[in-house]
């Protein structure tokens, strides 16, 4: 071998290691296992912190919306009002149409009880007339005979009476009272004065048994009058009774003596519950609620349409109750904001039946209790913004 060549090759070696040297630079990226086992480290301690931050931060979410502080001028300002809490029974105003109909216990039908001729009319239709006024004359045949019995029994029991028991026989006594009593029945019964009145052509009159107005005249002089037929219809105006027609489930919850108001017009009569329906009208559905009503001013009349206006259930039991419009939606519940703390809070109800504009509380809330009853949305709004993070520096 030629002796430059042994020369050659330790100078090749060298010059290959030096620029192997050379290449190897500072800021050169290092092979990947390498970066990837000089990293561990660091990388995992960025890890944990940032899952500790995602806890955290669900953490946050699942808590819910945080209570509201706000002083006495800020809530007037959000129009936000709190009340206590008390048990109490509840009612619902209801209004229903009505009909004002003769009270039938200041109503009376003169009607003559023997068939009779009308001999004079002493009244006409729309009178107010007064207890014994008189309002129309007849004449009867049995009447005229019942007169002459009569008169004939009452003269023959005073005799009697003045002879006395030493000058007559026990039994013509007898015989004298019993006949005058018969007569005295059969007068009053064909609507006579008890005792004769000297008088035996069959004429009598029929007076008014108590005060009130004439609301039906029916018939004519000189006119056959039947027993039983209605002369005159006498009605006490002084107290009228409203019919009030409401749908069956409602009429069941009116109490008996509970109030109502009448309104005619610009007219406004109190009045008092006491009759409720126990039928129901099998075309309408409905049932009616009878009212009476003093008639100050005698401003009712039979046959009025009124407006009546009614208290649903103010005979129920005290039960613990809210606005309706202090119930609100907060993530799927039905809550109620409560005061606790001086800080207002959404708390999880169960709501019963409603009332009106009142919700029963089965569960959730104790007798006083605070809570806000006005501006429920309002409060609602302003922890929904800040759930969602106004205020918050991330």
């Amino acid at each position: 071998m030629n002796p430059k060549n042994y020369l050659l090759i330790p100078a090749g070696a060298v010059l290959v290691l030096s620029l192997a040297g050379c290449g190897a630079e500072p800021g050169a990226t290092p092979a990947p296992e390498a970066a990837a086992a000089g990293s561990s480290a660091p990388r995992g301690e960025e890890a944990e912190h940032d899952d500790e931050a995602g806890q955290e931060e669900a953490g946050h979410d699942e808590a819910g919306p945080e209570p509201v502080r706000m002083d006495a001028a800020a809530l007037e300002a959000a129009g936000i009002k709190l009340a206590t809490l008390d048990a109490r029974s509840l009612s619902e105003p209801l209004q229903a149409p009505g009909e004002v109909v003769d009270n039938a216990y200041g109503t009376t039908l003169i009607t003559p009880r023997v068939e009779a001729l009308v001999v004079r009319r002493h009244a006409k239709l729309g009178d107010e007339v007064a207890a014994g006024a008189p309002l129309v004359t007849l004449s009867s045949v049995e009447v005229a005979q019942a007169q002459g019995a009569l008169a004939i029994a009452e003269q023959d029991w005073k005799r009697v009476q003045s002879l006395g028991r030493e000058a007559v026989s026990g039994r013509r006594y007898q015989e004298a009272q019993v006949t005058v009593e018969q007569a005295r029945a059969t007068a009053r019964a064909y609507g006579l004065p008890g005792t004769a009145t000297g008088r035996s052509n069959g004429e009598f009159t029929l007076t008014a048994p108590h005060a009130g107005r004439l609301t039906e005249d029916a018939f004519v002089v000189g006119e056959r009058i039947e027993p039983g037929r209605t002369l005159f219809r006498l009605v006490d105006e002084s107290v009228v009774w409203v019919d009030a027609t409401l749908p069956a489930e409602q009429a069941r919850r009116i109490a008996l003596d509970s109030t109502a108001q009448v309104v005619l017009g610009e007219v406004r009569l109190p009045g008092k519950v006491v009759q409720r329906a126990h039928r129901t009208s099998e075309n309408t559905r409905t049932a009616l609620v009878r009212i009476e009503v003093a008639n100050e001013g005698d401003r009712l009349h039979g046959g009025d349409y009124v407006e009546v206006y009614l208290d649903a259930g103010g005979g129920s039991d005290p039960q613990l109750a809210v606005p309706t419009a202090a119930l609100v939606q907060l993530e799927g519940e039905n809550v109620v904001f409560k005061e606790t703390d001086g800080a207002l809070a959404p708390v999880a109800v169960r709501p019963g039946p409603v009332v009106g504009d009142q919700t029963v509380i089965a569960d959730g809330l104790a007798i006083g209790d605070r809570v806000v009853v006005e501006g429920a949305y309002v409060l609602k709004a302003q922890m929904l913004k800040a759930q969602m993070g106004e205020g918050h520096g991330h």
